[in-house]
């Protein structure tokens, strides 16, 4: 476990090229990737010397239309061994994408293999700024064929801070490059550092007093990678060794069942309801008891307000992503919908994932996409419901039921069935026994049949087995799907 003494559950990074872990792999193209872990999107391609790196990266120009891609037939040839990260894990159906652009972000640089030249963070906008950055960074002779993008923590770094994460990076490079030459694809090649250490990396700044780790293998190895890049800040980090647990003493606890639940509580009793559905996320703003001066207006107000940042921590705790569509309060004020709409503009600034809002429609409905890296959280901790299969609804007895009794009509139906064998489970069974009994005794005088029930204890009301038998005892195909 790790926690910061400052805000430890809402992290805000300032990355914009290191949204999510790191994975390099040699691939064949007859071959499939490891797709344990992913990075970010880059391009890549490599020499007939693995270290060597060519860049091709394409620049738009005005007036220039873009040429047409290739097929990736024309691109890479059976057999090939092809150096990819994996920049998105799959989900649902989707499977994971891959690039040859590789990228590893590092405390205050990112990078980029066979980009060289010197970028800098999109997210810095001062021009003077930028270019101060980028001459500190020309001063420090980057190796040939390496490029590095300044990360928007080097903004007020030193140039001997630069100088460690950028020798940092380099020796991650080798390490990669020596790996390429000795392995046969297909095998992982690299694996960015774990949880601890990542997070260390994003979200440590000057502003937190101390890091707690309460595991001491982790405390080292953490220690180990904070005088490495860190050095300053390596006195920070403490082991935490007290009888009450470490979490529960900081109130993570806490945090963590509240972002695992459907429904946010915001202050004053409003509060936000996430659903999350194969096609977009659903957030639904309801403002409860919470009242503002008996005035409708400004307490639908004053709560999307409060909804608006909330939901994009939320979000960003969730690791949501595709199309979101916000439902606010109704307003009808449109200074307080651009006020709205500008606070969750404002609060998505923190996000490392790419955000676009659009605006807010006369509804009070915001629609917005987030850039998807990995799985939710949702996914990661909950599987769906067996018996539902995450729907989250059920048919009940009394449906099962009906639906039966119109399967036991079409069994009497036809001629040849003298024997149906029914297993269902015990809520179904019950309702059938109790309440259409005499239903099924008129349908086996009727047509001179048996109907059996069985019960199949630990199963969901829809489930059910049905035989049609007849007089010698053989199977009769009841439906003809």
């Amino acid at each position: 476990m790790l926690t910061a003494s400052s805000s430890p559950s809402d992290a805000n990074s300032s990355a914009t090229a290191d949204n999510c872990p790191v994975s390099l792999a040699v691939t064949s193209s007859e071959s499939p990737v490891p797709t344990q872990n992913n990075g970010p999107r880059i391009t890549f391609t490599v020499s007939s010397d693995t270290s060597t790196v060519t860049h091709s990266r394409p620049r738009l120009r005005l007036g220039v239309r873009r040429q047409p891609k290739p097929p990736i037939q024309e691109i890479f040839r059976r057999g090939q061994e092809v150096l990819v990260q994996v920049i998105k894990e799959g989900v649902g159906t989707k499977g994971p994408t891959l690039s040859t652009y590789i990228s590893i972000p590092g405390r205050y640089l990112v990078l980029m293999p066979g980009l060289q030249r010197i970028g800098v963070s999109r997210k810095i906008t001062d021009e003077q700024q930028r270019r101060r950055l980028r001459q500190v960074l020309q001063e420090l002779h980057p190796p040939k064929g390496l490029g590095f993008i300044i990360r928007t923590a080097g903004l007020d770094r030193t140039k001997k801070e630069l100088q460690r994460d950028l020798a940092y990076l380099s020796r991650v490079w080798k390490v990669v490059i020596r790996r390429v030459r000795k392995t046969k694809a297909p095998a992982l090649i690299y694996q960015e550092s774990d949880m601890i250490i990542r997070t260390i990396r994003d979200v440590f700044d000057s502003n937190i007093e101390t890091i707690w780790v309460d595991e001491p293998r982790a405390y080292e190895h953490a220690r180990e990678f904070l005088q490495i890049v860190m050095p300053r800040y390596a006195n920070r980090l403490q082991l935490y060794s007290e009888s009450e647990p470490l979490f529960h003493r900081y109130g993570i606890e806490k945090e963590i069942a509240r972002v695992q639940s459907r429904r946010v509580q915001l202050p004053g009793g409003a509060s936000i309801v996430i659903d999350t559905t194969e096609a977009l996320v659903a957030v639904d703003v309801n403002s409860g008891n919470f009242r503002a001066d008996n005035d409708a207006e400004q307490t639908a107000y004053q709560v999307n307000l409060a909804a608006a940042k909330e939901i994009a921590r939320q979000l960003r705790l969730r690791d949501l992503g595709g199309v979101i569509v916000i439902d606010f309060i109704d307003m009808r004020d449109d200074q307080h919908k651009r006020e709205v709409e500008r606070t969750l503009r404002e609060a998505v600034k923190r996000d490392r994932a790419r955000t676009k809002i659009l605006r807010m429609s006369p509804f009070c409905i915001v629609e917005m996409t987030r850039q998807r890296i990995r799985p939710s959280l949702k996914r990661s901790i909950f599987e769906d419901c067996p018996w539902c299969h995450g729907t989250g609804q059920i048919k009940t007895a009394e449906s099962m039921s009906l639906e039966i009794m119109r399967l036991l009509q079409l069994a009497a139906h036809r001629t040849e069935v003298r024997r149906v064998v029914l297993r269902v489970a015990e809520p179904v069974a019950h309702y059938l026994l109790n309440r259409r009994r005499k239903n099924i005794s008129s349908l086996e005088e009727r047509r001179n049949m048996q109907i059996l029930i069985h019960v199949v204890p630990n199963q969901p009301p829809d489930f059910l087995e049905i035989q049609c038998l007849d007089s010698q005892g053989a199977e009769v195909k009841l439906l003809n799907e």
